[in-house]
């Protein structure tokens, strides 16, 4: 169980292993449903992120933070354990979009994906050589993607936060492969610096939990999320 505060309120979700059941505790002590047609607002520029909810087929707009923003953010709140870290770096992205574009209505869905290798976490490579050097601490190792969502709800002032994590385990990459790799440019923007939706599946042993997860956003959870909003995901979708 996590909580992001928000003024003078804290709206707390937990996400259970197993059945993954997410629960919700809003600050008046009741859940609020809503049936009105709302726009989706993804506060992140991520590409990887667009294309899983298109294939999921959401309907939504794009609106991300400022870029400085972001990397301010992670600085403030490494001390978090590696699930409140990605929760709240989410809810802080989502803030900031909000402020960012002067949004006033929709639901804002933040997100962040890092690598947790015994207990340090790993977020996108500074650079070829960081790239390198991330990949060579990666390569034969097993470790966790976690991802955390938080999804705003403007219309009702609602948080609800949660994440997904997924064990990946990765093959003994030889320095030429990694070489290779960092120059195809893929490495690029990618927590963990490798892309498992790309070509770096290559190198990946199996997956034990959410392959979106690892992709950069758990469609699954979202859903989840969206049914403990009191959303119809169906209804936010083009089934056509």
């Amino acid at each position: 169980m996590s909580a992001v505060p928000s003024g003078d309120r804290v709206v707390a979700v937990a996400v259970s292993s197993g059945d993954r059941k997410v629960a919700v505790a809003s600050d008046n002590g009741y859940m609020h449903m809503t049936t009105n047609k709302t726009q989706l607002i993804l506060a992140s520029a991520s590409p990887r992120r667009r294309e899983l909810l298109r294939q999921a087929g959401y309907r939504f707009v794009t609106r991300p933070p400022p870029e400085s923003r972001e990397d301010a953010l992670g600085r403030s709140i490494k001390a978090l354990t590696p699930g409140a870290y990605v929760e709240s770096m989410a809810y802080l992205k989502a803030a900031a979009a909000i402020e960012a574009h002067g949004l006033k209505e929709g639901l804002v869905l933040g997100a962040d994906t890092v690598v947790d290798l015994d207990g340090q976490l790993i977020g996108k490579p500074n650079g070829d050589e960081d790239a390198r050097q991330i990949l060579r601490r990666l390569s034969g190792t097993r470790h966790r993607v976690l991802t955390g969502l938080a999804l705003v709800d403007l219309g009702t002032g609602r948080r609800l936060l949660a994440h997904e994590v997924t064990l990946v385990h990765m093959r003994p990459m030889t320095d030429a492969e990694i070489a290779a790799y960092v120059a195809s440019g893929e490495a690029d923007g990618k927590a963990g610096a490798y892309a498992l939706q790309e070509t770096a599946d290559r190198y990946v042993e199996s997956i034990q939990g959410s392959y979106t997860n690892v992709v950069g956003l758990p469609t699954e959870l979202l859903e989840r999320l969206l049914k403990a909003a009191g959303y119809d995901p169906a209804s936010l979708r083009d089934l056509g």
